[in-house]
């Protein structure tokens, strides 16, 4: 069982996306705001692998879906 602790970085890591700060800021800030009606998965921006990773943490409810979840907001917020 994976007990890491995981946050926004590391979740950016696994996605293969530059995972400092400035980096996420930047990411969210050229793909946002989704519309309401997709899900954070169907976004046109991310490669088949990222779009597979965000659906089985979320399908699965993985360790990272909550990570998913926050980042998800960030795109609406």
């Amino acid at each position: 069982m994976d007990t890491s602790v995981h946050s926004l970085s590391t979740l950016f890591d696994q996605l293969g996306l530059p995972s400092t700060a400035a980096a996420i800021e930047l990411f969210i800030a050229l793909h946002q705001p989704l519309p309401p009606e997709a899900r954070l998965a169907e976004a046109l921006f991310w490669n088949e692998a990222q779009r597979a990773f965000l659906e089985e943490a979320i399908s699965e409810d993985a360790d990272w879906a909550e990570l998913v979840d926050q980042l998800d907001a960030r795109f609406r917020g």
